[in-house]
């Protein structure tokens, strides 16, 4: 009768809170007869919203998005504890957390003990196991896809299963009729290969590779990818070094400067490893040249590629 879901893995969270709810009843009436709180509630809202008699329906939904974590008062513990057990049989209390809760916490160690509790821990998936996760969602979804194909994709969005899921989703669609996904369709489809490979071609001018750089560049070019695409991409990392690398020279790790900019962790952690190999200055000549590379296109002086194929080469020496 009353649900703690807590980890970082919040889309199986989502889906399962989902598929929970569809076998409560008729999801439109139950709708009607759900309240939902976001953060810090009151034990008296709380208490007002489980104890209210569902409307036209047999039961009441409450949901708490991270009013655990927000409010781990002993004061508020205390009463959820001493209210649990006499929580009206009609309602369902459903409390999500998007970060795990520690292991000792009371609320957690009072559910597991309960006949009316239920805990759940929603880990992301890292590795084989998040290989074998997407595995099974497309066969899940009736397709069926390569090994390689698995890693590409993987190796590119990471552990976000949320994007996971709706790259697959496309994929599967769009090899339904002529067998297995295969890498080529990932790198077709998927615009964060694209975004790897731009990953890739800088930590090759990381380190001076000059060989692989240009070989990855020619590479895209040969796939058909657009040479003002792969130089706005350039561009955009570089930017993002320098960013990275600002705040990493104020003391901050790859979790507070994914939270800083606003982008995934995966990507933050990425940048991170890649702006070691170029100091400050370095980074700001760099986008000082792309500049005038652009500008130099846009006025005629220059193309795109022969620009991209220098770009490479400059950088690389």
């Amino acid at each position: 009768m009353f649900y703690i879901f807590h980890g970082d893995d919040t889309h199986t969270q989502k889906e399962t809170l989902d598929d929970l709810l569809n076998r409560l009843g008729d999801r439109a009436m139950l709708e009607l007869n759900t309240t939902r709180f976001t953060g810090t509630v009151s034990m008296g809202r709380l208490r007002h919203a489980c104890d209210s008699i569902p409307f036209l329906a047999k039961r009441r939904v409450v949901i708490v998005e991270n009013g655990l974590s927000q409010n781990d008062s002993r004061a508020f513990v205390d009463k959820l504890v001493d209210y649990l057990p006499h929580l009206p049989e009609f309602t369902r209390l459903i409390f999500l957390e998007s970060q795990p809760l520690r292991s000792n916490h009371r609320l957690l160690t009072f559910a597991e003990k309960q006949k009316n509790g239920f805990v759940r821990a929603f880990v992301r998936p890292e590795g084989h196991a998040l290989e074998r996760w997407v595995q099974q969602r497309v066969e899940d979804q009736g397709g069926k896809i390569e090994p390689h194909a698995v890693h590409v994709l993987v190796s590119s969005v990471g552990n976000d299963l949320a994007q996971l899921a709706l790259e697959i989703e496309k994929l599967v669609l769009y090899t339904m009729d002529r067998g297995s996904i295969t890498a080529e369709d990932v790198a077709m489809l998927c615009p964060h290969v694209a975004e790897a490979s731009i990953f890739d071609l800088v930590d090759a001018l990381g380190v001076r590779d000059g060989k692989t750089a240009a070989t990855l560049l020619q590479t895209k070019l040969n796939e058909g990818a657009d040479p003002f695409y792969l130089f706005a991409m350039i561009v955009r990392q570089f930017r993002l070094l320098i960013q990275v690398k600002e705040l990493a020279g104020d003391g901050l790790r790859p979790p507070a400067i994914a939270g800083s900019l606003k982008m995934h962790s995966y990507v933050a952690s990425k940048i991170y490893q890649q702006s070691q190999h170029f100091t400050l200055p370095q980074l700001e000549q760099v986008y000082a040249h792309l500049l005038r590379t652009d500008v130099g296109v846009k006025t005629g002086q220059a193309d795109m590629v022969t620009s991209l194929s220098l770009l490479v080469a400059g950088l690389a020496s």
